[in-house]
């Protein structure tokens, strides 16, 4: 039997906050609760990539970033950086840093998780653990501060699965909070998921030059 996760979609009318632009790419700050991408259905139809296309029609996807989580994202502007950018994903050349709110205080400071991820079937679009099929996933994590029965973490995914990090810190016992997905209780009930993607880092397609980009944490 097939679980199915359904709430209304009500994305934020937020303006476009545009983090960086020029002639070959373009990078903003997505805001929680947006799609990348649309979803089946004309009501799911309004996503980050068509309110971006509306004002740059040439804007070509790179990646993606769940509806809950915010940050950065970056667009090419032109077909040769969107091959450039893409050959960086599949190389993994590109760096991103997300900042999380968790569950509970944890003890240790830094860790590396390293476990492999899979589609759970039966109740997709959640992934689990799964050491027989599962692709690999790796996620660096430091603490940056706790109290009041939460931590707030860095993470820098080195992989990009779906739903890499959540799953992940659930695995360490230690769910993001908000998280509709695998939080429960008492770590369920936020606004939103504290999940932010705070920093990007490429090659600029254009010469190569390492570039960074920033959204701050709104959380």
């Amino acid at each position: 039997m097939t679980t199915v996760f359904s709430d209304t979609y009500t994305p934020p009318d937020d303006p476009l906050d545009i983090l960086h632009h020029d002639h070959e790419v373009l990078l903003v700050n997505k805001p929680s609760g947006l799609l990348s991408v649309p979803g089946k259905g004309p009501h799911l139809a309004d996503c980050l990539i068509s309110r971006i296309q509306a004002v740059f029609p040439e804007a070509l996807l790179i990646h993606r970033l769940d509806r809950d989580t915010s940050g950065v994202m970056i667009f090419a502007l032109t077909p040769h950086a969107q091959r450039h950018l893409g050959l960086q994903f599949e190389k993994r050349m590109t760096q991103k840093t997300y900042v999380a709110r968790v569950w509970g205080e944890m003890t240790e400071r830094k860790g590396t998780v390293d476990l492999p991820l899979c589609v759970d079937w039966p109740n997709r679009p959640l992934q689990h653990v799964d050491h027989e099929n599962g692709r690999a996933a790796i996620t660096d994590w430091r603490v940056m501060r706790t109290g009041n029965g939460e931590t707030r973490v860095r993470l820098s995914p080195k992989t990009g699965r779906s739903h890499q990090l959540r799953v992940h810190m659930l695995a360490l016992g230690h769910p993001i909070l908000g998280d509709p997905f695998y939080a429960t209780g008492e770590a369920r009930a936020h606004p939103r998921l504290m999940l932010h993607s705070e920093v990007f880092q490429f090659r600029h397609p254009d010469g190569g030059q390492g570039t960074r980009v920033r959204a701050p944490c709104p959380f």
